[in-house]
């Protein structure tokens, strides 16, 4: 049985794409079995920040308040109440921002970029299978802690999936408590620390006492941090923070509180590690030295101190702790698709028969090597391969992962192909080919490397769009590369205020019209 939380709340770019998550998530992955229920409920709304953006802490209040506003609107339901009481659990999925080292797929889904499509598919709520989304995925995995955060908010990242090895199912016993990897069953030595290289990371660590509470620290030495981890007491373990956190309602009521000009002027720009945990957990000057290397002045860093423990020592906090951890182990599997090179590591994981593919497999429902596919009998596929609702006429298929492809003759070997339809594919390997169609007779044709994506506008005109498997779009940002007419940059600019819904429809239309124009499969 599924496990989801109560209420899936979707921070997006804008208003176009909220639409279009309230409707995909609630039909599909937060789809209610029970029609007299409430839940569970999906709440997307946009960041309409001042230029530069909220950072993930004010983004986080800010959205939560928009959806709390939403859902008092919408459904007559005060969440707030609601949270207070532990009758819900509710999560919050960050996925604004422009996703430059995934170039050029989030163009593709014209700047919808938690709506790129991994090459497995899952059935919609009208029987229809499609390539499922990574957002999807993300609400499907982190669902596993909804049952023990009854009156907590979770944030999660939109671009990660993580199955934990350690118990997923506990007590809550702090008002915040961050995600984390924590490592061996003591705190590690200079050597260690190096070796582990906790010096790159936000690092959590946990104190040896029964309270378990914890600190956060980032990239420093062992010296450094033992030295300001001394607040902790003993230290018992350590790790590198996964940044993915819950907090109480009471805890959230009084980070929204402080935070009530910044958030009704839309103003300021806070994230959760340096402007929240760090100093609710670190003593002053230990702070200051920290953000003393952020490059923030040390002035800036003893008003934002000041302010936090004043609003620490109004806070009553019952018989919790203020900051805590919840380890997912150390043989945790992740699943990481924000940057190009890791969405097509980890896609071809599907091909491998090691532990982690297992779960990869598991996790996705991949329950045989073709799935809800035709393939004709000329054409000859290798054992590896990954089919998913996909019709191939004939050809050969080898080293691949394909979803919601159709096509009458492939030449497909080591790629991912995703969403295409063509007279003709070939795909060498390490090429990406994404949702293109194509009715000419010469099809599509992908050299090793290539990575090749159509974007779509609402009336149905499509532009070609090319980067390769070695390019980081994030670096290439500004670019024309692989003779794009242009950079990734200004594609994302012609990009803003797309209805995602109409054009997803309109790509529908188009892909069914020239597929169907080839004839029987």
């Amino acid at each position: 049985s599924r496990s989801l939380f109560d209420i899936t709340i979707v921070c997006t770019t804008d208003d176009h794409q909220a639409d279009y998550w309230m409707k995909r998530l609630a039909e599909g992955i937060c789809k209610s079995d029970d029609a007299s229920s409430s839940f569970p409920m999906v709440l997307a709304v946009s960041e309409d920040w001042a230029k530069g953006g909220a950072g993930n802490g004010l983004g986080t209040l800010y959205a939560y308040q928009k959806a709390c506003r939403v859902a008092q609107e919408k459904y007559n339901l005060d969440i707030n109440a609601l949270l207070k009481e532990e009758k819900v659990s509710a999560a919050l999925y960050h996925t604004a921002g422009k996703g430059t080292r995934l170039a050029p797929l989030p163009a593709s889904e014209n700047n919808n970029k938690p709506g790129v499509k991994l090459p497995v598919c899952h059935e919609l709520n009208d029987g229809s299978f499609a390539p499922i989304t990574v957002l999807e995925a993300v609400v499907k995995q982190t669902g596993v802690y909804a049952l023990s955060r009854k009156g907590r908010l979770s944030v999660f990242w939109g671009d990660q999936i993580f199955i934990p090895s350690a118990p997923f199912k506990y007590t809550p016993t702090h008002h915040a408590d961050i995600m984390c990897t924590l490592l061996g069953g003591s705190a590690p030595t200079a050597e260690e620390w190096a070796e582990k290289g906790l010096d790159k990371y936000g690092v959590i660590a946990v104190s040896s006492g029964p309270e378990k509470n914890a600190a956060q620290v980032e990239k420093v030495d062992h010296a450094t941090a033992t030295k300001m981890l001394k607040v902790l007491g003993d230290i018992g373990q350590v790790g590198p923070s996964l940044g993915s956190f819950s907090v109480s309602a009471l805890l959230l009521q009084a980070l929204c509180n402080e935070y009530k000009s910044e958030l009704t002027a839309k103003e300021g720009k806070f994230d959760t590690d340096p402007h929240f945990w760090m100093p609710l957990t670190l003593p002053e000057g230990d702070y200051i030295a920290l953000m003393n290397q952020k490059g923030v002045d040390g002035a800036v860093s003893k008003v934002h101190h000041e302010r936090m423990s004043k609003m620490k020592s109004g806070f009553d906090m019952g018989s919790m702790g203020l900051f805590g951890a919840v380890d997912v182990g150390q043989d945790a599997c992740w699943w990481d698709y924000g940057l190009l090179k890791l969405y097509s590591e980890n896609n071809l994981k599907f091909l491998d028969n090691d532990l982690n593919s297992d779960l990869l497999r598991e996790f996705f429902a991949v329950t045989s090597k073709h799935m809800n596919s035709t393939i004709g009998e000329s054409t000859k596929v290798d054992d590896a391969s990954l089919i998913s609702s996909s019709k191939i006429k004939s050809g050969s298929i080898s080293n691949s992962v394909i979803a919601g492809v159709e096509a009458v003759d492939v030449n497909i070997d080591g790629a991912i192909v995703v969403n295409c339809t063509a007279k003709k594919i070939v795909a060498a390997k390490n090429s990406i080919l994404y949702n293109l169609i194509d009715d000419s007779e010469e099809g599509i044709v992908a050299g090793e490397g290539d990575v090749i994506v159509s974007v779509t506008e609402e009336n149905g005109d499509m532009m070609e769009l090319r980067s390769k498997h070695s390019i980081c779009g994030g670096k290439a940002w500004k670019e024309k590369v692989e003779g794009n007419e242009m950079t990734f940059e200004e594609v994302m600019v012609k990009n803003f205020g797309s209805n995602v819904s109409v054009i997803e429809e309109k790509r529908k239309e188009l892909f069914k019209k020239t597929s169907s124009s080839f004839g029987d499969f």
